[in-house]
């Protein structure tokens, strides 16, 4: 019975006893040449639980996973580009008659109308000044500064209404063009059109008669052949700029006015009624 009894005590003392450890043992585990994050993640994908500790215990470290891609940035939008001031753009607003920039001046900047009408004029070195264009919501003005790189204003601009523009610094819109296909696609259509508006200008001005420039004229102020509904009422505009533009004298535009009236194609008692059948003008030869 003692002998039992010593047994089982030499036998349960020798379970208990510890092993003498060598250095070998306490050695670092060799690398398996990968991280241990990325060791994480991998095991993750085993268990969705892991995975949610995971992620959380990232959150709150301030650590980003590894899976994690950066953000792409939305792309570039002309429209968004032209509405809103950022870097090297600038809103404005212009009072009535408000001078934009005056002929002479330096040339540091590009203009994109937001709303209104602009006039452009042009003085002569005897002191005669005539207009030469009107321009509306969507066309840039004084574009000639990257266009033909031009140093001084070779027209003066002001405003016929009250004006709301976007002032795009000359640096910030070449970088545009060079970076940002969508607007130079947008800036070249622009250049374009404007190309064809004063071959047509020309061509007017050297075979119509002042009764049919005229009528194109108002009609253009009216919006009629563009994308859109027409707008009938005009901009208030006084027959000296109508007269600058057309080429004549201030008493034949008053005249042909009131013929317009007596026909029916516009109407006008304070504000400027332009209606279609003044289309009859110009296709009548």
């Amino acid at each position: 019975m003692w002998t039992t009894a010593n047994n089982h005590q030499s036998k349960s003392s020798a379970s208990l006893d510890w092993e003498p450890v060598s250095a070998t043992a306490l050695a670092p585990a060799p690398s398996t040449g990968v991280e241990e994050r990325n060791f994480d993640e991998q095991t993750a994908v085993f268990d969705p639980a892991i995975w949610q500790c995971y992620r959380v215990a990232m959150t709150a470290t301030g650590m980003k996973s590894v899976s994690s891609s950066p953000k792409t940035p939305p792309p570039f939008d002309p429209e968004v580009f032209l509405e809103q001031a950022g870097v090297g753009r600038t809103l404005i607003d212009l009072k009535k008659n408000q001078v934009l920039f005056s002929q002479g001046d330096p040339a540091d900047a590009v203009f994109y109308i937001k709303k209104g009408n602009v006039k452009l004029t042009v003085v002569s070195q005897r002191g005669k000044e005539a207009a030469v264009a009107l321009l509306d919501a969507g066309n840039f003005v004084g574009e000639s500064c990257i266009a033909a790189a031009e140093r001084v204003r070779l027209v003066t601009a002001t405003a016929l209404t009250r004006c709301t523009l976007m002032r795009i610094e000359s640096k910030e819109m070449v970088r545009v063009l060079h970076e940002e296909h969508a607007f130079a696609d947008v800036f070249v259509s622009f250049l374009l059109a404007r190309n064809v508006r004063i071959q047509a200008d020309l061509v007017d001005q050297l075979f119509n008669s002042s009764e049919k420039r005229l009528a194109r004229i108002l009609l253009r102020l009216a919006h009629f052949g563009k994308e859109g509904r027409p707008e009938n009422v005009i901009p208030k505009i006084s027959q000296e700029v109508l007269a600058e533009m057309i080429g004549t004298t201030r008493s034949r535009v008053n005249f042909f006015m009131n013929r317009f009236r007596k026909l029916g194609f516009i109407e006008y008692n304070g504000e400027l009624e332009v209606h279609s059948s003044l289309l009859n003008v110009i296709l009548h030869d």
